[in-house]
């Protein structure tokens, strides 16, 4: 067997390893929303937002299954965002590109808010320094080689992963009376007007909602790109994390409506701390605390590694200036995580400075973005599988049911975007997020392409450079 050159090994050792793809994939759909955001909710709802949960994650399943053959089929290309542009051109590359990056950085801005607004009841600092705190260290993390980055996502997310599954398994004996005084599940699922008690429609309103709880997914086939395997390791991602995905957060909110009456939670406060207090698990709350905190500190990792690596991309395409390209000896594109940094502190200080005006604007007009990414990532696997079965290269989509699970997840999305325009309080969302897919578009369709596309060669002059000025 040839033995890795020594440049081989060297990158090996700096990239991402296949444990760190499958609990960057698994960590980055638990989140914050699922610890406090589900709490809302099941008070709306009742225990009947678990089938919005199925249904999601079906959704999620089946976005997942498309990329994962889209980038298997011509592993290496980079982000989704370049199989975007290789489906539908330039200017929906351009435009999904910086959407996409736009979306992340605000969620750069309000989770610092968050983890500082939760760090400030442990440390007494004013919470615009704890988000610069916050945001610089995840700043020094992304700095490194991406290595350093996965590790510290494996850790962040492992902290995640084991809280849910511990919670499951407590949760389950106790439903079944293995420990504990016992627990009323047909009263609390059935005891005030059944499984529904508002109706379907405030289950139809509340997809949004839990959409955006379980996002996050296609993070792992961006960082699977800078593993030694790619096209195996997004393979092996994609076809199990929906079902992880829907395991832990059907059982979850199950468990949650068993073991505690729906109608006593309240939003904005963890239903799992209620259960766990319920149980008479001592240090409920601040166990919860951590792993809050730590799902945020995952998140804004993630957030800082998806922008700088879109980021770099739009550059390579000549979509951005050049000087974004330049990588550290460790491969780490520095200057782009210096921008989106700067980017998400400027969207952080809005929420301090600017509440209502600037930052619920950010906000609306980057909620439904990420619907329009899956939208365009299912449209990209119709065109291209379509493309290969026209050359005789179509092994690799396997998606059964062509093209109509395709056109069933799209319509999906589509039905998402209807419940938002119909719902008051997500429709100046849906009308923000839309408009300002059209103002990028038109962007797209005057600069898309102005700059010249940064050839192979430059990126690694840039890098001698750079490692001869380190020096």
């Amino acid at each position: 067997m040839k033995e890795p050159t020594t440049d081989q090994a060297q990158a090996e050792d700096k990239g991402l390893s296949s444990r760190h793809i499958a609990m960057i994939a698994l960590g980055g759909v638990i989140g914050a929303g699922l610890f406090v955001g589900s709490s809302a909710a099941i008070a709306k709802a009742g225990p009947g937002i678990a089938l919005v949960f199925v249904a999601v994650g079906f959704l999620i399943m089946g976005i997942m299954r498309m990329l994962g053959e889209i980038v298997v089929s011509d592993p290496g290309r980079g982000s989704f965002v370049e199989y975007i542009r290789l489906a539908h051109g330039d200017r929906i590359g351009f435009a999904s590109g910086w959407l996409y990056w736009f979306f992340w950085v605000v969620v750069i801005g309000s989770e610092a808010i968050a983890g500082a607004m939760m760090l400030r009841d442990w440390i007494d600092l004013p919470v615009w320094l704890l988000s610069i705190i916050l945001i610089l260290s995840m700043k020094f993390v992304n700095f490194f080689a991406p290595k350093i980055f996965g590790e510290c996502e494996f850790w962040l997310s492992s902290i995640k992963v084991f809280t849910i599954v511990a919670f499951i398994l407590l949760a389950l004996l106790y439903v079944l009376h293995v420990f504990g005084p016992g627990v009323p599940v047909h009263h609390n699922l059935f005891g005030r007007r059944g499984l529904f008690p508002n109706g379907i429609v405030p289950l139809l309103a509340l997809v949004p909602t839990v959409l955006f709880t379980m996002m996050g997914s296609e993070i792992s086939t961006v960082a699977a790109s800078e593993t030694s395997d790619p096209g195996q390791n997004v393979s092996r991602v994609t076809r199990t994390l929906g079902l992880r995905i829907m395991m832990f957060y059907v059982s979850s909110i199950c468990l949650i409506t068993m073991i505690v009456p729906w109608w006593s939670l309240y939003p904005g406060k963890s239903p799992f701390v209620a259960v766990l207090q319920t149980m008479g698990v001592p240090g409920a709350a601040l166990i919860m605390q951590i792993a809050i905190l730590s799902a945020v500190l995952s998140c804004l990792n993630s957030s800082m590694y998806i922008t700088s690596r879109i980021l770099t991309e739009l550059a390579i395409q000549g979509d951005a200036p050049a000087f974004l390209v330049r990588t550290s000896p460790d491969k780490a594109p520095r200057m782009a995580i210096t921008i989106s940094s700067v980017a998400g502190l400027l969207v952080a200080f809005s929420s301090i400075f600017a509440p209502s005006e600037i930052f619920g604007f950010l906000l609306n007009c980057s909620g439904g973005l990420i619907l329009l990414t899956y939208a365009l990532i299912s449209t990209t696997y119709i065109v291209l599988r379509r493309r290969s079965k026209r050359s005789g290269t179509s092994k690799h989509f396997t998606l059964p049911l062509f093209p109509y699970l395709s056109l069933l997840c799209l319509g999906a999305i589509i039905l998402v975007f209807v419940a938002m325009l119909i719902n008051p309080g997500e429709r100046n969302t849906a009308f923000a997020s839309l408009g300002t897919a059209v103002v990028c578009y038109l962007m797209a369709c005057n600069f898309a392409s102005r700059l010249a596309p940064v050839t192979t060669e430059e990126p690694a002059a840039v890098e001698e450079e750079t490692g001869k000025e380190g020096e």
